[in-house]
């Protein structure tokens, strides 16, 4: 593969840091030219590492004609820039080259420039334009690639891609007395010292750890504050640092070359920056095993797990800030054990080797796509209850994204979605509003393969506007040459009986394939007379979904105030008929199970945006501890938290399945059909109607469940429920 690569060349920082390594791995298998407009510190390094580069001195002009003399002659495959100056280089190339252009985008340009609001009106702008005519965009952070899709570029256009980091770490060159000597610095041998290395400029927010630390070393006489770095913003800071009477304790060391002595000469490492991607200080620090407090920005949480792999504030928040230096100043055992596992899993997860064959990958996906994109009918559009804020629903929707993946890496897929911003965001895919006609016409003309599902779409309790909706798009699909299946569904109840002809004369007039999630669906069908799709019984799709790691759950109770090793009955409650004469008795019931068992009740919504006002209903019945959790979990998340729990009381269909995958004893509340349906399949009989609850009935339920524990009976109709689950796969590919 052929790769010219183009980049000002007056980068620092992470940017070049990422650059020339990764351009150095590459080089060991593939053809690479580095083009560099300035001679610099930036194009001698890369000279230095063997990397075939290029310096074009002249006018822009110049350099642009010479570019596509060297394009033409030396028949590049890709053009991959970076900054401002590569992108506006690469997007003036893009028609005479014909060529691919992929752009990685290192920090956000809307921050590049504050507090110089001629560069931002200059070259942040002509960078904006210059990135809207990218093929392809690489971000160097989920949360930059969020921001990306936040910003209406493509989401099937952006790949991710970790800044990469050698972990071996040499002996640093001078020691730590060495080193503050030679920066005329007297902090003592018995001093703690806290560092960050960064830029002094507004981004980097470092009043904020000037406030924070100020707070801190009150408590803390023995901390001490080294900052590496210089910028605009540096008296300033030396004004705040005196006002705040911390001057003494605080070294502002200026550009520092030697940051391998710098680490050595910290205790604990900082980040307080309002926006980042994916800062190297943090892995650069993980390579001496310091202890890291940082603000939780950008892709930090991908690295940082509180309370597991280091500690997190949100930005600008001085006093979360001295809330953690405080936790690690009083704790040397802490601080050398959020030190080891960080270096561990920077070491596991994103080294130079791992970096290398992404960015290979993300090159051979795109020559590919480039290819297939040609053809007439190319994608897959998703139907379902989508961007409605339900966990259940969108962990489904996350499982058929998994399996499409699978089956085929590089497939377009579009979501219909009553928040397709959102959607877009939160899955990575394209988006279009649920009920936009007009969008749905456009995209059925061109997709291969158009899903029904999952969940229970075909019913008309909830809605008949609903059901005739998705039975209209099931038939426009059909009608435009797409093939249709209905995925991991759950059919009915369809009541009215008008109702019931129009869906079983769709259904068999337009499905090719049609998967069901339970049994009870295939009877369904027969009786709506459906006969001529190909009907297969299978399961669930987000049975599928694997739990975060257990570092990733314990950050997340962290977070949420819970223990991870702490013992907890979980309700998982929503509104419906009835429910809330219900709530003394749940709370009545959850007080008991505190009392009798030690359980602490939690209360965990599967959907954010409906299942809290229940919660807060029975909760403010109680006067045991409890913990009502708000806001949105990703399924893995949610799943994870689950499997911590000692029992769980459910409503939610989903936070049955979750929980199941896991053994976790369960006790269902029953509004639906479809959740007593579940738990018999599993062999779970512990379950009451919702209008039959009273403090006995779960009582009873709950001393039951406990004295069970795990059940062997279900975790085997659980694993049987995952090999039928295959048979959605399998659907899937043969329709693709």
């Amino acid at each position: 593969m052929k790769i010219l690569t183009l980049i000002s060349g007056g980068d620092v920082g992470g940017a070049k840091t990422h650059v020339l390594s990764l351009l150095r791995e590459l080089c060991r298998t593939e053809q690479v030219r580095l083009i560099c407009f300035t001679r610099a510190e930036f194009s001698d390094d890369a000279e230095k590492m063997g990397i075939p580069t290029t310096v074009m001195t002249g006018g822009f002009f110049s350099s642009l004609r010479k570019l596509r003399g060297l394009i033409e002659k030396e028949r590049f495959d890709i053009i991959h820039s970076h900054g401002s100056r590569g992108n506006v280089v690469a997007a003036l190339l893009k028609r005479s080259s014909r060529l691919p252009l992929v752009s990685t985008v290192h920090s956000d340009w809307r921050l590049d420039y504050m507090g110089r609001p001629l560069a931002a009106l200059t070259y942040g702008l002509l960078n904006a334009i210059a990135l809207r005519r990218m093929d392809w965009l690489t971000a160097v952070s989920d949360s930059m690639a969020k921001t990306l899709i936040s910003r209406r570029f493509a989401p099937n256009k952006i790949f991710t891609i970790y800044n990469g980091i050698e972990m071996t770490s040499p002996a640093p060159p001078q020691s730590r007395s060495e080193f503050l000597k030679a920066r005329n610095c007297s902090f003592g041998d018995n001093t703690l010292n806290v560092g960050i290395v960064a830029r002094l400029n507004p981004v980097k927010d470092i009043s904020t750890l000037l406030r924070g630390f100020a707070s801190a070393s009150a408590d803390f006489p023995e901390l001490r504050l080294l900052i590496a770095g210089e910028g605009p913003d540096e008296p300033r800071l030396r004004l705040l640092a005196s006002e705040l009477k911390i001057d003494g304790k605080v070294a502002f060391l200026g550009w520092v070359e030697d940051t391998e002595s710098f680490y050595g000469s910290i205790d604990i490492n900082t980040l307080s920056s309002l926006s980042e991607t994916f800062p190297y200080v943090l892995t650069e620090g993980a390579r001496f095993s310091l202890p890291t407090v940082s603000s939780r920005v950008g892709g930090v949480p991908q690295l940082i797990d509180h309370g597991v792999t280091g500690l997190l504030f949100d930005p600008g928040d001085a006093d979360g800030l001295a809330r953690q230096l405080k936790a690690l100043a009083k704790d040397e055992a802490l601080r050398r054990t959020l030190g080891a596992r960080l270096r561990e899993r920077t070491d596991r997860l994103y080294s130079l080797e791992a970096t290398r064959q992404t960015q290979l990958g993300i090159y051979e996906s795109i020559l590919r796509r480039n290819l297939r994109g040609k053809e007439k009918r190319y994608g897959v559009a998703i139907c379902g209850s989508y961007g409605r804020g339900n966990s259940g629903d969108e962990a489904i929707l996350e499982a058929i994204l998994a399996e499409i993946r699978e089956a085929d890496p590089d497939i377009p897929v579009t979501v219909l979605s009553v928040r397709p911003s959102q959607t877009r965001i939160m899955h990575r895919v394209n988006s279009v509003h649920t009920f936009s006609i007009p969008a749905f016409m456009r995209l059925s003309r061109r997709i291969r393969l158009y899903i029904n599902g999952g969940g229970s779409l075909i019913q008309d309790v909830t809605s008949r506007r609903s059901l005739w909706f998705y039975l209209y798009t099931i038939a426009a699909a059909k009608k435009r040459g797409a093939k249709v299946l209905m995925y991991g569904c759950g059919i009915g109840p369809v009541k009215h009986a008008a109702d019931r002809r129009l869906a079983g004369r769709i259904i068999n007039k337009n499905v090719d394939i049609i998967t069901l999630r339970e049994d009870n669906s295939v009877a369904e069908l027969s009786d709506l007379g459906v006969d001529r799709p190909d009907i297969r019984l299978a399961a669930d799709p987000s049975l599928t979904l694997p739990a975060a790691s257990g570092e990733q759950i314990d950050g997340a109770m962290l977070y949420a105030g819970l223990e991870p090793d702490g013992r907890y009955i979980c309700f998982l409650l929503r509104e419906w008929n009835g429910f809330y004469d219900k709530t003394q008795a749940i709370a009545e019931a959850a007080e008991r199970a505190y009392a009798e068992y030690g359980l602490i009740p939690v209360f965990i919504p599967i959907n954010h945006l409906e299942d809290i006002a229940p919660a807060k209903q029975v909760a403010k019945h109680l006067s045991c501890p409890y913990a009502v959790l708000d806001g949105y979990r990703p399924p893995n998340i949610m799943s994870g938290m689950l499997s911590r729990m000692s029992v769980i009381v459910s409503m939610r269909l989903h936070g049955l399945i979750f929980a199941a995958g896991h053994g976790v004893p369960l006790v269902g509340v029953v509004y639906d059909p479809k959740v007593s349906s579940f738990l018999l399949y599993i062999g779970q009989e512990l379950f009451c109607d919702l209008k039959n609850v009273s403090l006995e009935s779960l009582n009873a339920l709950v001393d039951r469940a406990i004295a069970r524990g795990s059940s062997e009976e279900q975790a085997g109709a659980v694993a049987r429920l995952w090999e039928l689950e295959k048979v959605n796969r399998a659907a899937l590919r043969e329709l693709l």
